[in-house]
Formats: structure tokens, sequence, C-alpha cells
């Protein structure tokens, strides 16, 4: 069996499927529910939701989105994104999704933002205009020479998780850590799988297992609502 097969089987094993996983941003909103934005790599735009690369095999897709579902009470937004995507707007659409579930009632601590390669430097300008909010954003190999390598640049409030591949090209966003002085928390992940970019192609138990406990450690349980007598 495959290793990223595995470990999905596995967290299937581990938590209730309960949770949703919505294609687009989803018509109701549960203020006591956990909401993760995954933005996907730039080789999955367009058609095709697995699409192949012939370094890298198959972009799981599909498998990723499952695979980030921590739990009954975590949703998972995951929007297959058209062929050349224009950045910035496509940023302020992921901003305004986080807006809409904070005017909803979310939790700002409940709600994160998780980007792959050009789904990460979508997430990074998103977040980036969402500092003052306290979200969690989670970069998965999307820094070049410390930074995205677009403009403008990047600062982020809440608390901020980065993960990179030893052998890949993306590695540190400790200098966006630097530059942002809202931050609460900043973690970064090192692994070291061989694969280079298409680490993040599946989802691999080195970085969906971190991933998935940091974002669950920053989660908080809303209070019960006690009504007086």
């Amino acid at each position: 069996m495959n290793k990223y097969l595995a470990v999905f089987l596995l967290l299937l094993t581990e938590h209730s499927m309960a949770g949703g996983v919505f294609s687009s941003f989803p018509s109701k909103i549960n203020p006591d529910e956990k909401y993760i934005i995954y933005s996907h790599g730039l080789i999955v735009e367009g058609s095709d939701t697995r699409p192949l690369h012939p370094k890298f095999g198959a972009y799981e897709f599909d498998l990723i989105k499952d695979a980030l579902v921590i739990g009954d009470e975590f949703n998972v937004i995951a929007e297959h994104r058209p062929k050349n995507t224009e950045i910035i707007p496509y940023a302020r659409k992921l901003a305004s999704w986080v807006k809409a579930l904070v005017s909803a009632g979310v939790e700002p601590s409940n709600i994160t933002l998780v980007g792959f390669s050009r789904g990460g430097e979508l997430t990074a300008y998103a977040s980036s205009e969402l500092d003052e909010l306290n979200i969690n954003t989670v970069l998965l190999a999307t820094c070049w020479s410390g930074s995205v390598q677009s403009n403008p640049t990047v600062a982020f409030g809440g608390n901020f998780l980065s993960v990179y591949e030893t052998t890949d090209e993306a590695l540190s966003c400790k200098e966006i850590a630097k530059k942002s002085r809202r931050l609460v928390s900043f973690k970064e992940i090192s692994i070291s799988t061989g694969r280079e970019h298409g680490a993040f192609f599946k989802p691999l138990e080195e970085w969906v297992v971190p991933v998935r406990q940091w974002i669950e450690s920053k989660a908080v349980n809303k209070p019960l609502q006690r009504t007086s007598r």
C-alpha cells in the first residue's frame, strides 16, 4: 500500500468524517464549528482535479482535502480554481470568506488558512489582509528567499505555521514572521522525504499529522450558552 494512502486510512479510523468537505464556500455556517480553507498548488488549476506532474506524479487534491478533516467539528473548504487565476483578486476572495465566517460568529482562532506553493501565495496575501483578526495561517512550501515570490510584501497576525521540505527550493518563511508585528505565535517545521516540491502533492504523514495537530491546538471551544430560569 502506498504510504500516503496508509496514513489517509489511519486518519479515517482515528476520527469521524462527520466534518464537511466543501468545494465552494458553504451556504450555511455553524458558528460553533471550525473551518479550514485549503488552497492547492498551481498544477491543479484548470479542469483536472488529479493532474500528473512528470517528476512528482499525481497531485492528490481530493485525498488531501479529506485528510485535513480533523473531526466532526472541523470543515474543510477547498475550491478547485480555474486556470490562470489572478493572484490578488483570488486572495481577496479568500479574505472575504474569512470575514464572512467571523461575521457569522465563528471564532477567529477556529479559522485556518492553509496553502501550498501557489496556493500558499494566495493564502499569504489573504492572511496579510486579515492581520487584525488573529486567525491561523499555514504555508506549505511557499517561501523562496524567505518570502513569497510576488509583490506586495506580506505580514501576518494570529498564529503562523510554516512547513517546508529540505530537498525543495522553497524553504524557510522566517522572514515573513520577522516582519509580522501582530503575530501571536510562529512555528516552523522541516520535513525530509526526498520528494522535493512533490512532498505536498500527497497527504504524506510527515506534513499532514503535524499540520492537523497544530490546527487542533489553536482551535478553541466556545463556552456553552446557559439559559436563565
